[in-house]
């Protein structure tokens, strides 16, 4: 087993929708908002993390990713959606995005 890997979904500062996997979900999103992302996220700053799912190895975080990026926009907002009655989830969201306000 490699460790831990996130496929996520951010909501750029336009409103549009990103997603990604990474190792090291706080540090990746932080890298979003500090310019050092995606080419895609750089140009609609600031990111804020609304969904993530964890897995065992990044080919699964990968193969998830590619899978998300099929959906349609209405797709991944009824997938984020259901992410709401997840209390842990939801916290960790929660923290992530806080903690990226107080560090601006």
């Amino acid at each position: 087993m490699e460790g831990t890997a996130y496929t996520y979904i951010v909501e750029c500062g336009d409103g549009s929708l990103y997603t990604g996997w990474t190792n090291h979900l706080e540090e990746r999103i932080m890298n979003h908002n500090n310019g050092k992302g995606a080419k895609y996220t750089r140009a609609r700053l600031p990111v804020h993390l609304v969904y993530y799912e964890v897995f065992a190895t990044k080919q699964e975080a990968m193969q998830r990713e590619w899978a998300i990026k099929q959906l349609t926009r209405k797709d991944k907002l009824l997938l984020i959606e259901q992410l709401q009655p997840e209390e842990d989830r939801s916290y960790t969201i929660h923290r992530i995005n806080e903690g990226l306000q107080s560090a601006q």
